[in-house]
């Protein structure tokens, strides 16, 4: 416990409750979801680089896309894979936690700037197909995401730097896994509900910045595709957006229980749960999202993995 006026300079994790044979159960799970994410965003990104037939801007989007996944999970879960093996709380620093929540923050907010402008480049495709090369030219890709980006990045600085301009002098035990925003503002004697309703201003403009020009791009790519004759062409044509909408769904889904709400310090269970489907669950799943939906990235991998059994074949 802290003393009256005085804030953190260390933190303790408090992590995930129960026995040390649970943390080791957990240990290995997670370890597992964490080296598969790896492995499978690690395939997509070498695939795409080399296989000259995925050289379009959804696939160009989605190497950088695969590049925020490992991201994502790698600002969290090592360290929460050391405090599961580590007996006790886990401690970090003042310094650790704003620059993993920074990142972590920063992170996720590009990713949502990036679906966005995939969903955009999905709409140009199905219903705009004959202009498609010219408008998604080769500067325009590299222009939106070195943009998203930058704004994921310079959007996140004020709301960490609010976050850690409050006082903490009710204890410096956090109730999670990682540094979690809502669970700092609880350690605060400071009235924080300004902050945190700037901070649930924020998080609207993000998810709902990048959710509309979804909505309204998979609006026209719906009647576009309903418009087709053929079963085999409106299947077709919904197959080049059926990943990146799968991945809309769970992505969104997750993020607006986390953030979007008014009061950033709820439940401390609810809140655990829902960064684990963020930061470990949605990072693993995307690449077989991305694999097992696509044609052309499996047929690039079916080929791959042929030339390898040629290679050490002989």
């Amino acid at each position: 416990m802290l003393g009256n006026n005085s804030s953190a300079t260390m933190f303790y994790l408090l992590g995930f409750p129960g026995s040390e044979d649970l943390h080791h159960i957990l240990f290995a799970i997670f370890c597992f979801f964490y080296l598969v994410t790896l492995m499978g965003n690690m395939v997509i990104i070498t695939i795409v680089c080399v296989d000259r037939r995925l050289q379009s801007p959804m696939y160009f989007f989605l190497v950088h896309l695969s590049v925020l996944e490992i991201l994502v999970t790698t600002i969290v879960v090592p360290v929460m894979l050391w405090g599961l093996l580590l007996p006790g709380m886990q401690t970090i620093s003042l310094t650790g936690c704003v620059v993993q929540l920074f990142l972590y923050l920063a992170v996720g907010t590009t990713e949502f700037a990036l679906l966005g402008a995939m969903a955009v480049d999905r709409y140009v495709a199905v219903c705009n197909p004959l202009r498609y090369n010219i408008i998604m030219s080769s500067r325009t890709c590299s222009s939106v995401v070195i943009v998203s980006w930058v704004f994921g990045f310079l959007f996140q600085i004020w709301p960490v730097y609010a976050t850690f301009q409050v006082t903490y002098c009710k204890s410096n035990v956090v109730n999670n896994f990682f540094c979690d925003r809502g669970q700092l503002l609880k350690l605060s004697c400071d009235d924080t509900a300004f902050t945190e309703f700037v901070l649930f201003l924020m998080a609207i403009f993000v998810l709902f910045g990048s959710l509309i020009p979804t909505i309204v791009s998979y609006t026209y790519i719906i009647s576009t595709i309903l418009k087709i004759p053929s079963a085999s062409g409106r299947r077709k044509a919904f197959s080049t957006c059926a990943s990146h909408f799968t991945c809309v769904v769970i992505g969104y889904g997750s993020c607006l229980f986390l953030y979007v709400k008014p009061k950033q310090t709820q439940a401390a269970e609810y809140n655990r749960v829902v960064s684990l489907m963020v930061s470990v669950v949605t990072p693993f799943l995307n690449p077989f999202i991305f694999t097992l939906r696509n044609d052309k990235v499996k047929q690039s991998l079916r080929d791959g993995v042929k030339h390898c059994c040629q290679l050490f074949g002989h």
